[in-house]
């Protein structure tokens, strides 16, 4: 057991710091951010907080909605909130921003791919969503909307937000938007454990009904 949550904390942990060294890839690409990362560089911009520890900010106040919404944090939603905004505080610091489109090109395409690979990691060991994730399902639930309308909505509020303070909005937004569902779709999968509390459903192992039928059939009396 202790190894099982270990082998999950430290998925969580490299998903956590690949996904921040993504955001900083795409950042000095730029050609244009999701609408969260739109938001914390607007808000850096006019407060000159520093990037990573406006994206900080920014999950602790998500966070913070999470309590009339009634939703549970787990350890993974706290450690998002807290450990992502470093991870890509250094990455702004050691990724150059490069001149050439075709390579802003690259350097967002490899961001967006790693981010990728980096969500599935992370939500891959089952140790709780992130905060945004968790405000998207809490609003779904107060409010009885669908869920690809709640996050529309959530997300076309904050894009606006950023691009109106100055936050970079360009087809690098589009592609977001287009890819990364499909990228999460195969990551996903590729990176999910299985908790000890499901393996009593492993392949071939008969289900509960399966067995019971089984029982009644050899004792038709019981």
């Amino acid at each position: 057991m202790r190894f099982r949550f270990g082998r999950r904390l430290l998925q969580l942990l490299l998903g956590l710091f690949l996904y921040g060294i993504a955001i900083s890839a795409m950042v000095q690409a730029a050609v244009g951010l999701d609408p969260w990362d739109v938001l914390t560089q607007g808000l850096a911009l006019h407060t000159g907080i520093a990037f990573g520890l406006m994206t900080n900010i920014i999950g602790l106040a998500v966070l913070l909605l999470w309590i009339p919404l009634r939703q549970r944090p787990g350890l993974g939603t706290i450690l998002n909130a807290l450990l992502i905004g470093p991870s890509a505080q250094l990455g702004l610091a050691v990724i150059p921003a490069p001149d050439a489109l075709w390579l802003r090109i690259l350097l967002f395409a490899g961001g967006l791919l790693l981010l990728g690979l980096a969500t599935g990691l992370y939500i891959g060991p089952q140790l709780g969503p992130g905060p945004r994730d968790g405000l998207m399902t809490g609003l779904h639930q107060r409010t009885g909307r669908p869920i690809w309308m709640v996050r529309t909505a959530i997300e076309l509020t904050v894009l606006a937000i950023g691009w109106a303070l100055g936050g970079n909005v360009g087809f690098g937004t589009l592609a977001f938007a287009l890819l990364i569902g499909p990228l999460c779709h195969w990551s996903l999968p590729l990176f999910a454990l299985r908790l000890p509390a499901q393996e009593a459903g492993t392949p071939g192992a008969p289900l509960p009904e399966a067995r019971e039928g089984r029982r009644r059939r050899a004792n038709p009396a019981a």
